[in-house]
């Protein structure tokens, strides 16, 4: 059916634009509740993302502004209630849900950004204890960070005063609370490293007095973290009171209750160091008296033995014995000599008796040939055969003619 006469006909730019009018001016200062889903982060810095709940979706946006100022992390899943305004995309016709400003739904904001960089500095390792440095015991220069102008700063020098009066101080100011105090307190603890190359600190004291969540987020930065776990010197935290926990403390190599405690940490109380010295000193003069006494005993108990007491009698004992046994060694040994002459004698006779000569001075004699063979027999010799024959005396040389 055709319009009517008069009808206005709109076309799709003003039927748009209408829209965009209403909806821009009437949809303002809105608060909405949603899950957050399909969460998108392009290189602009703007986050885009879908707002649901159980049965409807919403486009909504956050420009790198307002994304930049969030004290956490959009995800996905996420529960959360926003306020912003409605606005209308001309070229498709789709409308959008500017958010100016979220919170996470039944939990602060601060207590969620909280939540997260635990977690993701947990699961990094910097609370792992094995990475945490130990303090000496006995510090000769130590730095601290802090405001100058607060409260924390004179307590703090006080008990180090009190308790370590020898202690060197190097104070590096610096704004514990607002917006700039995060990136101050991470630049002075990168100065006291920096001082520490050149003149060795033992410590590095982060001191603040107590507050509120907000007043205290300055150590919940992730900047400031980064700063502690970099520093090549120990660094012990004392930051609010004693129920306060922020990230600095976790990923400290110290954490004290409070910044009195802190500066209790690092400085050994003297007066306690002296009465233990003077109790070292008493033990030692007693152990030393103990082991003089004893060593005295010992030697009244030297000075009665017979040894001691008649040095040479000793000496004559086995002097004698030494001489019994000279005497009993120069005995047995003519013994055996004249053992060892009535058998070789003996040996003697026996060999004289059997010995070749004897038969010679008898009237015989012996006969070699040229190869010194005996010759035994008259077949073993051919005519014309070099013999050898030794007599009683002397020696004849002979050749054979004949063999019979």
């Amino acid at each position: 059916m055709p319009p009517l006469t008069g009808t206005p006909i709109l076309t799709v730019t003003q039927l748009t634009r209408s829209l965009k009018s209403v909806v821009e001016e009437q949809f303002v200062n809105l608060w909405v509740e949603g899950e957050v889903s399909n969460l998108a982060r392009p290189s602009s810095g703007h986050v885009y993302f879908t707002l649901k709940d159980d049965t409807t979706t919403l486009r909504a946006v956050l420009y790198r502004g307002v994304a930049l100022r969030l004290r956490f992390d959009l995800t996905d899943g996420l529960h959360v209630l926003m306020r912003g305004r409605l606005s209308l995309y001309e070229p498709r016709g789709e409308y959008q849900f500017n958010a100016e400003e979220v919170e996470p739904k039944g939990i602060g904001s601060l207590e969620l950004a909280f939540r997260q960089l635990k977690e993701k500095l947990s699961a990094a390792g910097w609370f792992d204890p094995r990475r945490k440095k130990r303090l000496r015991p006995y510090p000769q220069r130590i730095g601290l960070v802090c405001s100058p102008t607060g409260s924390a700063v004179r307590d703090v020098l006080e008990v180090l005063a009190r308790r370590w009066p020898s202690l060197e101080i190097f104070l590096a100011p610096a704004r514990v609370q607002g917006e700039v105090a995060a990136v101050e307190i991470a630049a002075a603890i990168g100065l006291l490293n920096r001082v520490h190359q050149k003149m060795p600190l033992d410590a590095i004291l982060l001191a603040r007095g107590g507050g509120s969540l907000e007043d205290l987020w300055p150590f919940n930065e992730e900047v400031v973290a980064r700063a502690i776990f970099r520093s090549c010197v120990p660094i012990v935290s004392g930051v609010g009171h004693e129920d306060d926990l922020t990230i600095a403390d976790l990923v400290a190599d110290c954490r004290a209750l409070t910044p009195t405690e802190a500066a209790e940490k690092v400085a050994p109380d003297r007066l306690e160091v002296a009465r233990r010295l003077e109790s070292m000193a008493a033990r030692m003069r007693a152990l030393l008296l103990r082991n003089l006494e004893a060593a005295r005993q010992r030697l009244a108990g030297l000075r009665s033995r017979p040894c001691f007491r008649r040095p040479t009698e000793r000496i004559e004992e086995q002097r004698r014995r030494l001489d019994d046994w000279a005497d009993r060694l120069q005995r047995a040994m003519l013994q055996r000599l004249r053992s060892g002459q009535q058998r070789f004698s003996n040996v003697a006779a026996r060999l004289e008796g059997l010995s070749p000569l004897k038969v010679l001075a008898r009237g015989y004699s012996l006969t070699y040939s040229e190869e010194g063979q005996v010759v035994r027999q008259a077949k073993q010799l051919q005519p014309g055969q070099r013999l050898v024959t030794r007599l009683r005396e002397g020696i004849v040389h002979s050749i054979v003619e004949s063999v019979e």
